[in-house]
């Protein structure tokens, strides 16, 4: 059976304005309670935000302007006729879209799969913002599905976001009930939905205004009055796709048709997680409650056979937000020890504890199978170095960043220096010769550097004697040319060089190029820019 709970954040963008407000003034406020502010519960106070029209209407309230008579959709004009002393300030809803995001990823505490509703205007109710939980087979880690629903609205209330919750097997029943329900946290079964919805308005289906209001012209008042009424006569009855529509949140609401959740983030295959009594305020305590974690997610990954390729350690904050720390490897892993040093070198102390952790999740992002390879004996050493290197470059990552730890990539290119690239070492192999170009220097000059006075033979003889940094060198031995074709299509003028490895009488080896060819690019006319001689890097 499926278990859905549905979360309404009462006057949600009240409670967003009021958090960042007393976020703003806590490093400033004395140890005595604050004074009461306009956005409490004694001044009436609202949200304005334009409507497509350009009116000025309200996007929320708080309970004081309610009880005054106020009601979301209303004009600005015509709340400060009834209510002169009305404080208003214009509404972000921007700003309330991020911070029900960050409380979803707060909430998957209770579960890896949390969806955002984000509630629809025109409905004749406030506060219509809320999440979707789906706590399937998870409500017995939690004391039971009444513990579970009592722990969310504790938690919710905690952390400034009052909150109606209810739990049933469909999200329309779960939103009808968290809104309209009797009971403070209403708990639906299969056996019991219908009965439970029967006696709750007709809105409660979320349907439009327009279908609604000829709902209400047609008698139909409460969702127990549809039940008897044949599905094609009730969708004829409404103009244009009402019906249609009221029959889909009709039959979403007691299961008969399916409704997709999307979560505002994939839920992990592999996670653990751990919850205290008691909020953890420091690192030591969180470095302390690590290795147990990191057990808990070897164990099902050792099951099935699976390696992590990237870890996600989230802590939730007392206080309604999360922290987070992640870590990647360049092969597939199961062994808690290394995971654990991987978070060493990322630096725990990046995570932002505030009032304390109440709960500590560890999950798996990308997971790949791990398969035992038979290698031979004489390849045993390169395998361990192999391993070695991607261990290396996995805490490297962890402690400089992806961004700094890199290795070269060869690119379609037979230009040296465009023929590799640097990207990201991890997750790629490491290769000893990107560009698979033959010899090569470990590092090219950037740029090449000009050769003075070289004496060679024409047209295509090696320099016997250069000057390089203001030091003659004479040349004993010399290797080429390896003729590399220019990239017209890149530089309109791009001539073509000649490579040339070379070794002097000290033993220093160079590679060099001449650009241009004579004879072919150059025939000696006036104007014509003469073959020169670069120093393109040192061999070793």
């Amino acid at each position: 059976m499926r278990r859905i709970v549905s979360v309404w954040l009462i006057d949600w963008p009240i409670s967003v304005r009021r958090r960042s407000l007393e976020r703003a003034r806590r490093p400033a406020s004395p140890p005595e309670p604050a004074p009461q502010n306009h956005t409490g519960p004694r001044s009436p106070f609202a949200l304005i935000l334009k409507n497509n029209r350009g009116a000025a209407v309200i996007h929320a309230l708080n309970p004081a302007a309610r009880r005054a008579g106020l009601r979301r959709g209303q004009t600005q004009a015509d709340a400060r006729a009834m209510i002169p002393h009305l404080i208003c300030q214009p509404a972000d809803p921007d700003a309330d879209a991020r911070a029900l995001k960050a409380l979803a990823h707060w909430a998957e505490r209770w579960s890896p799969s949390v969806s955002v509703d984000a509630g629809r205007d025109g409905l004749g109710g406030e506060g219509l913002e809320g999440l979707f939980l789906d706590v399937t087979g998870a409500a017995h880690l939690f004391g039971g599905e009444a513990a579970l629903l009592r722990q969310i609205r504790q938690r919710l209330a905690e952390a400034g976001a009052p909150a109606r919750v209810a739990m049933a097997p469909t999200p329309g029943a779960a939103w009808a009930l968290a809104r309209w329900g009797e009971d403070e946290a209403p708990i639906a079964t299969d056996e019991t939905v219908r009965d439970q919805l029967a006696p709750l308005p007709v809105e409660a289906l979320r349907i439009a205004d327009r279908t609604l209001a000829q709902a209400r012209r047609f008698g139909l008042k409460r969702i127990g009055d549809l039940y008897p009424m044949p599905r094609a006569g009730l969708a004829r009855r409404f103009r244009s796709d009402g019906g249609v529509d009221l029959v889909r949140r009709l039959d979403q609401a007691l299961g008969y048709a399916g409704e997709a959740l999307v979560p505002v983030r994939p839920p992990p295959r592999y996670r653990a997680w751990e919850a205290w009594a008691e909020p953890v305020g420091d690192l030591e305590g969180v470095e302390a409650r690590l290795p147990e974690l990191a057990a808990d997610l070897a164990t099902p990954l050792e099951r099935d056979g699976q390696g992590a390729r990237a870890l996600t350690l989230t802590g939730f904050r007392s206080d309604g937000r999360t922290t987070a720390l992640s870590v990647r490897t360049s092969l597939p892993g199961r062994d808690a020890s290394v995971w654990l040093r991987l978070f060493r070198e990322a630096g725990l102390g990046k995570l932002e504890l505030g009032f304390g952790l109440d709960a500590l999740m560890l999950t798996a992002d990308v997971v790949e199978p791990m398969v035992a390879v038979q290698t031979a004996l004489e390849a045993e050493v390169q395998t361990r170095q192999a391993e070695s290197l991607a261990a290396l470059i996995d805490r490297l990552t962890a402690r400089l960043g992806e961004a700094r730890v890199l290795t070269p990539e060869a690119t379609d290119s037979w230009i040296p220096e465009r023929a590799e690239r640097l990207r990201p070492a991890l997750g790629r192999p490491v290769q000893a010769d990107p560009g698979g170009m033959g010899r090569r220097p470990i590092l090219l000059l950037d740029p090449p550097e000009p050769i003075k006075d070289p004496l060679f033979d024409l047209p295509d003889g090696a320099p016997a004697r250069f000057t390089w940094r203001r030091a003659p060198r004479r040349v004993t031995c010399a290797e080429g040319p390896e003729r590399l074709s220019p990239e017209w299509w890149r530089t309109a003028r791009a001539r073509t060089r000649d490579y040339y490895c070379l070794e002097d009488a000290d033993g220093g080896r160079y590679w060099v190029f001449r650009e241009g060819l004579y004879g072919r690019e150059y025939a000696g006319a006036p104007g014509e820019r003469a073959p020169t001689w670069w120093m393109h890097g040192v061999l070793a």
